[in-house]
């Protein structure tokens, strides 16, 4: 793969994902959506169709890695030549960016009516458009469509739900996602890996959200702490090691125990 291949396959890949992923959040969140309060099932069938549309677009350019996990975690299974790592990372971390901001354009009508709304926000002033920034949370009322966070804050558990789900992914991927040349999902590998992210969602998602894949998580929260949305609240920094190094150790877990068992 050339590196334009690699930069287009995975900026508009990952951008898809995003766009999707974070949009069945935004659906699911924002008042005046016509899915709001749809529920957790949404949620993750909505970010398997999202993994699914992303790998079908990317896959025949890139090999729709999509995922730092997913790029480390090939490096060491030996399908990705470790000079192409960089690049991979850097696309796909402009992608998750782009997508998040697709996503609040979509969305703008109802980003706007939910954040001023004084049930959302509590002590806001709508004239003003502030609130209490002293009684601000972490998290700000809208940080979710945007990224993961846990339900019970132990960084120790938190990380380890993201490593146990991080090799399940990328362990299916390397089994029996990828394609012909073994370095990214093939037809059939992008449909199983959509299918075992609703798994991972479903059954792991509860604790921590379930991010499986550090520009998922950091490219959206870096667009949430840019964005001029009023009454957001914080963007949470203190929490986003974990979807960051939960899913590289992961990944590179599942590449060595590839190697081991199964190469």
């Amino acid at each position: 793969m050339s590196s334009s291949d690699i930069f287009i396959g995975e900026t508009i890949g990952t951008a898809v994902l995003i766009l999707l992923g974070g949009g069945v959040c935004a659906a699911v969140t924002l008042k005046s959506s016509k899915a709001r309060d749809a529920g957790w099932l949404a949620i993750t069938f909505g970010w398997g169709f999202a993994v699914l549309t992303g790998a079908y677009l990317a896959g025949g350019v890139s090999g729709a890695h999509l995922n730092p996990a997913v790029t480390l975690g090939l490096a060491i299974q030996g399908g990705t030549e470790w000079g192409h790592v960089p690049l991979y990372l850097g696309s796909q971390l402009l992608g998750a960016m782009i997508g998040a901001l697709l996503v609040w354009a979509v969305y703008y009508g109802q980003f706007h009516a939910h954040l001023t709304d004084p049930e959302i926000v509590g002590s806001a002033s709508t004239d003003e458009g502030l609130v209490d920034r002293a009684a601000a949370p972490k998290a700000g009322p809208v940080l979710g469509i945007f990224s993961t966070g846990p339900e019970i804050r132990n960084g120790v558990q938190n990380v380890v739900t993201e490593i146990i789900a991080t090799v399940v992914l990328v362990l299916a991927i390397l089994t029996q996602g990828l394609n012909d040349e073994g370095n990214g999902l093939g037809v059939l590998g992008a449909l199983i890996t959509s299918l075992v992210v609703v798994g991972i969602g479903l059954s792991l998602g509860g604790p921590t959200g379930y991010a499986i894949n550090p520009v998922r998580d950091l490219g959206p929260r870096i667009v949430h702490s840019l964005l001029p949305l009023p009454n957001k609240g914080g963007s949470d920094w203190g929490y986003a090691w974990v979807p960051i190094v939960g899913p590289l150790v992961g990944g590179a877990l599942a590449g060595g125990l590839y190697n081991l068992a199964f190469a």
